[in-house]
């Protein structure tokens, strides 16, 4: 997540709880009781979105070591394939002596 998206959820998570303020004080809340039910909704808001975040990390599932498993998966495919190619390209003979080499 880039620093703006970081600032621009902030500032969502922010402007939410101005509009539960008002949503709830419209449904006939007094003030400070709807500040409080706002408030309420912003921190279960705010520990579900850390204990997903948890789970995530616990699993393994964050983006960046998705990210990281699918280069490697390309990295490796690509590496096997360029070194098949070499090898295909040698002579029986040369094919041969690195297969004893490696063997050893």
């Amino acid at each position: 997540m880039t620093r703006a998206r970081a600032l621009w959820l902030c500032l969502a998570v922010f402007a939410l709880g101005g509009v539960g303020y008002w949503g709830f004080k419209a449904a006939g809340l007094a003030g400070l009781d709807a500040g409080i039910a706002s408030e309420a909704l912003l921190v279960l808001l705010v520990v579900g979105w850390t204990g997903s975040y948890l789970f995530r990390v616990i699993t393994g599932r964050m983006t960046f070591m998705e990210q990281r498993r699918r280069y490697r998966s390309a990295y490796d495919a690509l590496t096997t394939d360029q070194l098949r190619e070499h090898f295909e390209s040698l002579s029986p003979e040369e094919q041969q002596a690195l297969l004893e080499e490696v063997g050893q």
